[in-house]
């Protein structure tokens, strides 16, 4: 049997967007910083007007899936990172937020088939917050090795026996427009018996 696994070497192909929601900026700059640094280090050009990273800006978390699976579906990204934080107050708001935010990006990924990183930071308080955004560690910095991981590994899972992906695809596609189920389903409206 074949082992795939992710590395952290030869970036230089690899493509990224970056999906930040500006809601508690002070926690999700820090993520921000962390992230592109750890890009950075491993040989990613993290300029905005370079070719690898692409950087896309929305009011909250909320927002995030719908821009994380637009991105997704471009195919313009070996991995999507979705960076923010939610941060509970004496409402349930927090609960629906973070519920729905989760949902999107876990939908995202499984619907595109590209790599979607849950990079939302979500807590009881402000310091916890801060903790996970620079003050202990930086958080941001564990998303874009996720990022890079989860980005090369996709790659050789992706290559690897093109014609049986293709096969694959056919196949589903097959079965979306409905040839399948004539193909399995004999044909009743001519007068032959099965």
């Amino acid at each position: 049997m074949t082992v795939f696994e992710g590395t952290f070497t030869q970036t230089e192909s690899l493509r990224f967007a970056i999906v930040i929601g500006r809601f508690n900026d002070l926690v999700v700059g820090k993520l921000l910083e962390g992230c592109q640094d750890c890009l950075k280090r491993h040989g990613v050009n993290i300029d905005p007007h370079g070719d690898q990273v692409d950087f896309y800006w929305v009011p909250g978390c909320f927002e995030i899936p719908l821009v994380a699976r637009q991105a997704a579906l471009s195919r313009r990204y070996d991995a999507v990172i979705c960076l923010g934080a939610v941060i509970r107050g004496q409402t349930p708001h927090f609960d629906f937020v973070a519920g729905e935010v989760s949902k999107g990006i876990a939908a995202a990924a499984f619907q595109t088939g590209v790599p979607v990183i849950f990079g939302v930071v979500t807590t009881d308080t402000m310091q916890q917050a801060l903790e996970r955004a620079g003050i202990k560690s930086n958080l941001g910095w564990n998303y874009g090795m996720s990022a890079l991981e989860m980005g090369s590994l996709m790659r050789q899972v992706n290559g690897l026996g093109a014609n049986s992906y293709g096969q694959l695809a056919a196949a589903s596609a097959s079965v979306i427009s409905g040839e399948a189920n004539r193909a399995i389903a004999p044909d009743v409206s001519s007068n032959q018996t099965v």
